[in-house]
């Protein structure tokens, strides 16, 4: 049997080759830096979730994304990991593990990272799955098959972030909301709440997707009138159990209230370094220029407008189904006053998938006019658009993994004398076990003896006290009472090029300037297109 020229019993063989690519792709260079920590979010949940299990509390005590999900898990893969660690005879005690941790974090980040290319693997499946319901086998496996090569979607795989699981949520809403707007049944209403609450818990934006249960609940109501009461009944049922599974997956949102709105508080922030927003428009452009283009490519990215316009006239699913919560959550990132790459991470699947739309629809087309079967055309067309996708894929992954801070670490190794004081802005843990002393700015702090505090075994809600909602731990947000501290040999800076190029940061980079002043720079990594990535270190040899 043939859906439009797709063979039903090749399906699960090409999601499974789909499947394969996608975790791959996932897996190419996931230790990347390791055991340095080059995002500088990564050590915030790592560290969270072990703190949870030092506390012997399930209260994470940090509420920002509010991220409880990401970081229930993570707690696990840490007990996970010290277990094993204690029953093979690796460490002899708990606190022996604690000390591992510290010393080389790449016991835990690296189990961390696989188990968010594990969630990504989920949402490859769970937009087939979309794709097949909307429009059959063939519809869902163009769409799996864009999504598990772009390179976005493959470089947030990677990286510890609440994303990426938020998105896995979202994706599992959009399925029961087609269940909604098919049967009505009360257990689709139900299963959508949990979604929902679940990936509000992970995630506070991912609780938009609840727009798109609410209008197929709607758009049922209007198909049938005469059920429109029992209907009316289910979507209050739904927004109940949407509130209840929130408050269960994250029952300190309430028990802990003050520290989620001063974490909140926190994370609302007008600027950001590098990621200052420009209003609607500007956002929205920016995402279309940048981040969408260089992972869809232009042809990528007339498909999705195809797939939109067509969606909109033919795919009344897609339309009042799906769409709306994920148009939302657009909506939502264009309108924040900061913009990130990382934000257009849940709505890469709905984007795959009305890529996805338009190449079915322009096959179909072409089979009626060439009145010819041409079962090959819909695999003819993602080929030609996944080899430069994957071609992008693969360059950013070797970006990854010769980054310029490795590169800073390795020119220290060869030119700083042993015995000199370093101050150094980013998790440099390749670094550590050298014959040097190192300062870390630690806003009201001042800088802090690494070795001290690491041996003290820091807690992260100390950091964050310290960091005092700063947008970064660097030596710009250093109390400037406190700069003396920060005197060093050398200084490995990560942050000053950035703010040499933002006029919103000018007392930040005179703050620099104060500290460095008369200090000769000796050598600066910048990151090379195609070649490496990272911020562009300068390393200076100070006059102290």
């Amino acid at each position: 049997m043939k859906i439009a020229g797709l063979r039903i019993a090749a399906a699960p063989l090409l999601l499974l080759t789909i499947l394969g690519i996608a975790t791959a792709l996932r897996l190419h260079g996931i230790g990347f830096g390791l055991p340095a920590l080059n995002d500088p979010d990564e050590p915030l949940f790592m560290m969270t979730a072990f703190e949870m299990l030092r506390n012997q509390s399930f209260n994470p005590g940090w509420f920002g994304h509010p991220g409880t999900t990401t970081l229930y898990c993570l707690a696990l893969i840490c007990l996970a990991v010290g277990g094993i660690g204690l029953a093979t005879g690796r460490f002899a005690d708990a606190d022996a593990v604690a000390g591992a941790l510290y010393a080389d974090p790449g016991i835990v980040f690296l189990p961390g990272r696989l188990f968010i290319a594990a969630c990504a693997i989920g949402c490859v499946y769970l937009t087939y799955r979309l794709g097949r319901r909307l429009g059959g086998a063939r519809l869902g496996l163009t769409a799996a098959a864009l999504l598990a090569v772009n390179a976005v979607h493959i470089e947030y795989s990677q990286i510890i972030r609440t994303d990426m699981q938020a998105s896995l949520f979202m994706l599992l809403c959009a399925l029961c909301a087609i269940d909604i707007a098919r049967t009505g049944k009360r257990r689709a209403y139900l299963l959508a709440g949990i979604c929902v609450g679940l990936a509000t818990a992970t995630k506070w934006p991912g609780a938009v997707i609840a727009l798109s249960p609410v209008c197929a609940g709607l758009w049922r109501m209007a198909q049938d009138r005469s059920d429109a009461t029992r209907q009316a009944g289910f979507l209050v049922l739904f927004g109940v159990t949407a509130a209840a599974a929130l408050v269960v997956a994250s029952p300190y949102l309430l028990l802990d209230y003050p520290t989620v709105l001063r974490n909140l508080a926190g994370e609302a922030r007008p600027e950001h370094p590098g990621a200052t927003g420009g209003g609607f428009f500007a956002n929205l452009a920016w995402y279309v220029m940048h981040p969408l283009l260089t992972s869809m490519g232009a042809v990528g990215l007339a498909l999705v407008a195809a797939g939109a316009v067509l969606a909109a006239w033919r795919g009344r699913l897609i339309t009042f189904a799906v769409a709306p919560g994920f148009l939302l959550f657009l909506a939502i990132i264009c309108l924040q006053a900061l913009r990130w790459e990382r934000w257009l991470v849940p709505l890469l699947p709905f984007l795959a998938l009305l890529a996805a739309f338009a190449l079915c629809g322009l096959a179909d087309w072409l089979r009626r006019r060439m009145a010819r079967p041409m079962p090959w055309i819909e695999a003819a067309a993602v080929l030609l658009l996944a080899i430069p996708m994957v071609h992008t894929a693969l360059i950013e992954a070797h970006e990854r993994t010769h980054d310029t801070r490795q590169m800073a670490s390795a020119w220290v190794r060869v030119h700083v004398p042993a015995g000199s004081s370093i101050l150094i802005e980013d998790a440099a843990f390749d670094l550590t076990s050298g014959p040097w002393r190192f300062l870390f700015p630690l806003g009201s702090a001042g800088c802090v003896d690494v070795r001290a505090a690491l041996g003290g075994r820091i807690r992260y809600s100390k950091v964050e006290g310290l960091r005092a909602s700063k947008p970064l731990v660097d030596l710009g947000h250093v109390d400037p009472a406190l700069l003396p501290t920060c005197r060093a040999d050398y200084a490995i800076l990560s942050h000053y090029g950035r703010y040499r190029t933002d006029p919103h940061f000018r007392p930040e980079f005179e703050q620099y300037q104060r500290l460095i002043g008369g200090g000769k720079i000796v050598a600066i990594f910048q990151p090379v297109s195609g070649m490496s990535s990272g911020p562009v270190v300068h390393v200076v040899r100070t006059d102290r």
